[in-house]
């Protein structure tokens, strides 16, 4: 943001905004297109395999909890915890106060008949980063350092050395990371009590999800990209390897940043303004495969409890789909928490997400991959229409580069210049 001016953070910004939502839009298309073609949820629930206890969430807390999480009163803080609207307390309204003094048997009938019970949500928080809190503060206070022109520069420079530095580590840290990823999808394997359920009833399930992250990350984010770019997205997408590699294994598209950067810059060769400016924020709202799996998620519930969902239950199902991607985190299945929302939307039982928490750690790595992927292609799509920005730009740099040594100069080798050129006239 440091690097940007504002005229160009605004276009850059709004072509983003337009693409993450174009994105997310076909997604959720995609997967309801999918989940009704294949009805995997034909055999009903009587006899499948039930795991974990869904937490109850409140739409409308859910929804502020994201706008209370854009503004942390603590940065320190949001490093390592983020709001979270808990569980509300039931209170008595004031009648029955302990100041109150009760002189007779009749008072007390009249007070006990008055009282009423109030809710009162408690505002609470869980071990989680705030990524959209920093990522809120980050931008802004790029902006005010781009801002102070030459009196920040110092600033940003030191921030695009503590970044490098940060990323020579991060390249050390992932020649560990095929053990890891080994010993984190084995692990999970071996805590499955039977294999056989999680095949029989959850298979068909698990291919339609598949089927409908392939189908958005192969077919139409490509197609999108080829159509605005006119260049090939498979080699595009062949630089970005490492990352999507890292996202199946992370399962975080916030814990995959760094590897983005690395592929992006450094592989693909994208402009580090536009990079810096577009991960971050797509990071962290820019979620095509939570999007799809949760509109999937919700029609195949709504299928084993023999639900039939009429047109405007689905457009609903889509918008509240795609509103509550935005809110889910960048951590491993923040997506099972927002699917209340759109459970609650359309009046479908909450309790029947864990009909499906089995093979969510699996698909959750995958959407999480395709995740990855609409955003750096995303990246490609903005610094390909923000070309003629950048290029101005890098202009205007290099003639406030070539005003230095004169101005360095001073007055009296100005009036030296002047002097000169006149003797020559």
């Amino acid at each position: 943001m440091a690097a940007l001016d504002s005229k160009a953070t605004g276009k850059m910004g709004l072509r983003a905004v337009i693409y993450y939502t174009t994105t997310t839009v076909l997604a959720v298309i995609t997967g309801i297109i999918m989940v009704l073609i294949i009805h995997p949820g034909g055999g009903g629930k009587d006899k499948m395999h039930r795991e974990g206890k869904i937490e109850k969430v409140h739409s409308a807390d859910a929804f502020m909890d994201l706008v209370r999480n854009m503004f942390p009163p603590n940065l320190v803080e949001a490093c390592f915890k983020q709001v979270r609207q808990v569980t509300p307390v039931i209170v008595e309204n004031g009648t029955l106060s302990p100041p109150m003094v009760i002189s007779n048997v009749t008072q007390a009938v009249k007070l006990l008949l008055e009282a009423t019970e109030e809710l009162i949500p408690v505002p609470g928080s869980v071990n989680s980063v705030n990524a959209l809190g920093l990522v809120v503060f980050s931008m802004s206070f790029g902006l005010v350092i781009g801002a102070m022109k030459e009196e920040g520069r110092a600033l940003g420079e030191f921030f695009n050395c503590l970044n490098e530095a940060i990323m020579r580590l991060v390249a050390v840290i992932t020649w560990y990371a095929p053990v890891g990823i080994l010993f984190l999808i084995a692990g999970k394997i071996v805590e499955m009590e039977d294999m056989s359920i999680v095949g029989g009833q959850l298979g068909m399930y698990t291919v339609t999800v598949i089927t409908g992250l392939l189908i958005h990350a192969l077919v139409v984010l490509p197609a999108l990209y080829f159509c605005i770019t006119r260049k090939n997205p498979f080699v595009f997408i062949g630089g970005l390897m490492h990352a999507l590699v890292t996202a199946l294994g992370t399962s975080s598209s916030s814990a995959t940043l760094p590897i983005t950067f690395q592929c992006l810059e450094d592989k693909i060769g994208l402009d580090k303004r536009v990079t810096r400016f577009v991960l971050p924020v797509g990071a962290t709202i820019n979620m095509d495969g939570t999007a799809l799996y949760e509109a999937l998620a919700a029609i195949f519930i709504a299928q084993v409890n023999n639900f039939d969902l009429n047109f405007g239950q689905i457009l609903t199902i889509s918008i509240t789909a795609t509103a509550a991607s935005i809110g889910a985190a960048g951590i491993p299945q923040a997506g099972l928490v927002t699917m209340v929302i759109v459970l609650t939307s359309v009046g479908l039982p909450t309790d029947d997400i864990s009909l499906i928490i089995a093979v969510d750690w699996f698909l959750d790595r995958l959407r999480t991959t395709t995740n990855v992927l609409g955003d750096s292609l995303g990246a490609g799509i903005v610094e390909h229409l923000s070309r003629c920005e950048l290029q101005d730009m890098d202009a205007e740099a290099e003639e406030q580069e070539m005003k230095k040594p004169y101005q360095l100069m001073g007055p009296d080798h100005e009036n030296e210049r002047a002097i000169g050129s006149e003797t020559t006239m």
